[in-house]
């Protein structure tokens, strides 16, 4: 399945960029500093791996993606080197890099590591580490991981672009048990309000000693075989109290500059989401550009979700085409060449069509539709910083 539908399945708030400055407008992203660096990001995709998709990026010119692998034995939580190197041995073929790969350990209310059980924790954690040293061994660089208590949060579809149908979210409703429960996990019976996961209700000081208890285990493996290690923030933002019991403390800037801080180290970083990135802000068409500054100085971006919202923390429209949203993608894009980000720009939470009568085959045509805009659209917006324009 398509990261979009994964990702449905699977801090504090009010901080908002802290001490970060706004440009007044978009524009203002663009203006240099200094001399002109070039544009060295990527074209990048995260979908499912396999021959069909990879004869589709070669198609398109994709030549860097995050590769899936396949697990043989339901009972191993962590890939074998010969199953990362199938991933790798399918990229040789069609002429694309395998840049990162993927990590679920640690996602979910299901995981040992953020409900604090041990020793259940500590076989995770040693799960992680061979995930790691495995991918040293098959030459993948990077692991893109989510620890998280609370899957990503929206509410019902609404009619987005065409025939397309995009996610929102509004904190309001959500609490008021409005929307599409589906998204947000089991009510209470009659009460209509979401009720607590099975972690409970989880204080953000809690929430930080596990992260670092993970933290402090997996990043020192991470520098000894040098694979970088790029979270992901939690999406959406929430107020203090959270949601279902559970604060996002990695739901604000200022909580991923404190997550980012907890190991000082080359390898850990982010898999900065602009599209979550955005949905934490107030004014996001003007603040996200000082976001993407003081992480991108500090070399902290690890790969990039490049996608679009529209409207702000608590209240937002997402999961809609790249040019159809409130950020000046294209300022953006002009940022991560100002900070020398060298990483992927990749589709995120793409739009699905409406059936209409279509059949299982036509709906996935046309959700690759979907992603070949996309493609298009980002190799322009980078081709566009390369030259200046």
């Amino acid at each position: 399945m398509l990261d979009r539908r994964r990702f449905l399945e699977g801090s504090s708030a009010g901080l908002g960029v802290g001490a970060l400055s706004a440009p007044n407008t978009a524009l203002a992203a663009t203006r240099p500093h200094g001399a002109r660096k070039p544009a060295l990001m990527k074209l990048g995709t995260q979908e499912p791996t396999s021959e069909e998709n990879f004869q589709r990026f070669q198609r398109y010119g994709v030549k860097n993606v995050c590769g899936w692998y396949k697990i043989a034995d339901p009972a191993r939580h962590y890939p074998t080197v010969d199953e990362l190197k199938a991933v790798t041995a399918l990229g040789e073929k069609y002429g694309i890099s395998i840049d990162m790969t993927d990590c679920d350990i640690g996602r979910g209310d299901k995981s040992a590591l953020m409900l604090g059980k041990s020793p259940e924790r500590d076989r995770e954690i040693e799960d992680f580490q061979k995930t790691i040293r495995n991918c040293a061994a098959a030459g993948i660089p990077a692991i893109k991981y989510y620890l998280s208590i609370l899957p990503i949060l929206r509410l019902a579809e609404v009619p987005g672009r065409g025939d397309t149908m995009y996610n929102r979210w509004n904190y309001a409703d959500a609490v008021a048990g409005n929307g599409d429960a589906l998204v947000l996990g089991p009510k209470d019976a009659g009460a209509g309000t979401p009720s607590l996961t099975r972690a409970g209700h989880v204080d953000a000081d809690t929430f930080w000693e596990r992260i670092t208890y993970v933290l402090d285990r997996i990043v020192p493996v991470a520098n000894e075989y040098k694979i970088r290690l790029a979270q992901h923030p939690h999406d959406p933002g929430l107020p203090p109290q959270g949601f279902r019991g559970v604060p996002n403390v990695l739901g604000t800037v200022e909580g991923l500059k404190r997550f980012v801080s907890i190991q000082e180290s080359p390898y850990h970083g982010l898999n900065f989401c602009q599209g979550t990135v955005c949905e934490m802000l107030d004014d996001p068409r003007t603040q996200v550009f000082d976001v993407i500054r003081w992480f991108g100085t500090r070399k902290k971006i690890f790969n990039v979700h490049f996608r679009n919202i529209k409207g702000h923390r608590g209240d937002f429209v997402a999961e809609g085409f790249p040019d159809d949203g409130d950020i000046d993608l294209g300022a953006t894009v002009e940022t991560y060449r100002e900070v020398g980000y060298d990483g992927m720009l990749m589709p995120d939470h793409i739009p699905r069509m409406v059936p209409m009568g279509r059949s299982v085959a036509q709906l996935h045509a046309a959700e690759d539709e979907s992603f070949v805009f996309a493609y298009g659209y980002i190799r322009g917006l980078i081709q566009m910083a390369g030259r200046g324009a």
